[in-house]
């Protein structure tokens, strides 16, 4: 029993010796779920659901945003509260989810996206093990391929946001219902929709499609890499025994109102090349200087910051919860958070 114990203690020492050090660096340092850790069957069915509901909290503050930009000057609105008040004493909570049913294609999009970025996060990983690099490539990429899909969609779920009582906002008014009311929603979108091929052809559907990519390219791109900076440098700051979750909570928001300050000017232009039917980035940019100056292009910026607050926090907190869900049962007790 001696001989026994004297060879095992020294190996359980050791092992012991090995795994602390790796225990204490695992729960300091927040642990990347990557493409291949994931069970995708699990990821995709959860994603679909998650994604759902963080449309459904948010997308008021998206409406009222694409309000906001394309009306000229405070003709209609004064500001995010003023505009949800008016909307919903004008048209009720149905008001507040014009073009929703639409909209909800861009669920599509939305898988696409994400599988893009953990493939490409992958793939530039033989390349460069920075993960700001890593973050910054996939995430451009991701944003490059959902906005194919996503364009024609928002073009048509734009122009149904627009659709309210009294004075017409967009170039497309849904006809035999000038107030707005009384028409089944996918009357509207098939009206919609055949103005816009009536008007445009085939290309209107794509109408704004290079200023959402200089949109959403940038705002992706940005993202990433100032989450994965602020969730490091939180970490540093708090307890070990403070949850991961909790600081990727707070950096989702706030980098989202970083990359929101950044590509605020870019989304404006692309809101009322899509929606005013414009064909020039640079004579809408022009436009937009000379009738409201540069505060012009913040517009909707306070709209787009409170819907990507809440909504930043739970698609964080919803994504890191989907990739631990999703994570191969193998590597479940290898993971500390």
């Amino acid at each position: 029993m001696w001989v026994r114990r004297s060879s095992e203690g020294p190996a359980r020492e050791t092992r012991n010796k090995v795994r602390s050090p790796d225990t204490m660096e695992d729960k300091r340092n927040i642990q990347i779920i990557e493409w291949e850790h994931l069970d995708k069957k699990k990821f995709y069915v959860f994603g679909v659901a998650m994604t759902m509901m963080i449309r459904v909290s948010v997308y008021p503050f998206t409406l009222i945003r694409t309000r906001l930009q394309v009306q000229k000057g405070k003709s209609l609105y004064h500001g995010t509260f003023d505009a949800f008040l008016k909307i919903l004493r004008a048209d009720g909570v149905t008001g507040l989810y014009r073009g929703f049913l639409v909209n909800t294609f861009t669920l599509i999009s939305g898988q696409c996206y994400v599988t893009t970025y953990e493939l490409t996060r992958k793939f530039v990983a033989d390349y460069s093990q920075s993960n700001t690099v890593k973050s910054l490539v996939a995430g451009g990429s991701a944003s490059l391929v959902a906005q194919s899909i996503t364009v024609p969609i928002d073009v048509v779920s734009q122009h149904l946001m627009m659709q309210r009582k009294g004075e017409k906002m967009g170039r497309f008014q849904v006809r035999g219902n000038p107030e707005g009311q009384g028409v089944v929603a996918f009357g509207q979108t098939k009206d919609i929709i055949r103005q816009i091929l009536r008007a445009d052809g085939l290309r209107g559907f794509y109408r704004g499609y290079v200023a959402s990519l200089l949109t959403y390219i940038p705002n992706s791109a940005v993202w990433w890499p100032f989450y994965h900076f602020y969730a490091e440098q939180l970490s540093s700051l708090c307890p070990k025994e403070c949850p991961h979750i909790v600081f990727q909570a707070i950096s989702g928001p706030l980098a989202a109102a970083t990359a929101s300050i950044l590509t605020n000017p870019m989304d404006v232009i692309r809101t009322r090349v899509q929606v005013e039917g414009k064909n020039s980035i640079i004579l809408t940019f022009r436009q937009l200087m000379a009738e409201e100056g540069p505060w012009g292009l913040m517009k909707g910026l306070s709209a787009r910051i409170i819907s990507a607050t809440p909504s930043t926090i739970v698609i964080v907190v919803g994504y890191e919860s989907l990739k631990k869900l999703s994570l191969r049962p193998e590597l479940v007790d290898s993971r500390h958070w």
